[in-house]
């Protein structure tokens, strides 16, 4: 397979935790590899400077997903780079810990324009470049929803737990509308997964600490284990594998 042959996956979300593993994961299994960034160019960069270290294609790629014009150029810059889009994982996303009492216009905004509205715009111009009626030749998106749109995530969590419920909804409506275009949809739910994303819920060391008693494998979930998931559903193995919803959670 010429280099030009390789096909190209863009991973939002991925200069670091979770993103990042699935892009150098990518990578290793001969993906060409978008790593989307919002603020933190300095670890995107060395995200792809590892791609490139180990013999792959890998380009940094700036946009705030909640921000449809920047989704727009981020698309281009992609296209300008590769020239094709086989794979998207909408994994960018926040979490946020305010109560009920506390919600202002800002914060509930703000969650909801990262989780969910950036998916979306994500997925629209994916579906752009994928969909046989625009010319594509098909393709898979994978969404990142997590155990809290079942659960109801941890104190202060709601509006977190709302975003991903609606992922839920969303990945099962996406799926029945661009199967018949030739592009898979399926969606993975992380349980807790020992990253920094925890920060906002005591850190690292505290949720795996509850991770021992809440958890039924009685540990955390690592970052390294979402991303064999998430490139097993976008890969030619999960080919009749759509509208899914999978648990990567330990059984809790």
């Amino acid at each position: 397979m010429s280099t030009t042959d390789r096909p190209v996956m863009l991973v939002t979300g991925a200069s670091r935790g979770i993103g990042a593993e699935i892009a150098l994961l990518a990578a290793e299994q001969g993906w060409r590899v978008g790593v989307n960034y919002h603020r933190s160019e300095a670890a995107a960069q060395a995200v792809v400077a590892r791609i490139r270290a180990g013999g792959g294609e890998a380009v940094a790629l700036q946009a705030d997903v909640a921000d449809l014009q920047a989704v727009r150029r981020m698309f281009g810059a992609l296209d300008a780079a590769f020239g094709r889009l086989d794979a998207l994982v909408n994994n960018a996303g926040m979490l946020a810990n305010f109560r009920i009492t506390e919600v202002d216009a800002a914060n509930v905004a703000g969650i909801y324009a990262a989780n969910v509205f950036g998916s979306y715009y994500c997925a629209s111009e994916a579906a752009r470049r994928m969909a046989r009626s625009h010319g594509g030749r098909g393709g898979a998106i994978v969404n990142m929803s997590s155990v809290a749109s079942r659960l109801g995530g941890l104190a202060g969590g709601t509006a977190y737990a709302g975003t991903k419920g609606a992922i839920d909804a969303f990945n099962l409506a996406l799926a029945k509308e661009l199967g018949p275009e030739g592009i898979r949809v399926n969606a993975l739910r992380p349980g807790l997964i020992a990253t920094e994303i925890h920060e906002v819920h005591g850190g690292i060391g505290q949720m795996e600490q509850l991770a021992r008693t809440a958890v039924p494998l009685g540990r955390a979930g690592t970052a390294r284990e979402v991303a064999q998931t998430a490139l097993w559903l976008a890969g030619d193995a999960a080919s009749y594998v759509h509208g899914a919803v999978l648990d990567v959670a330990g059984g809790r």
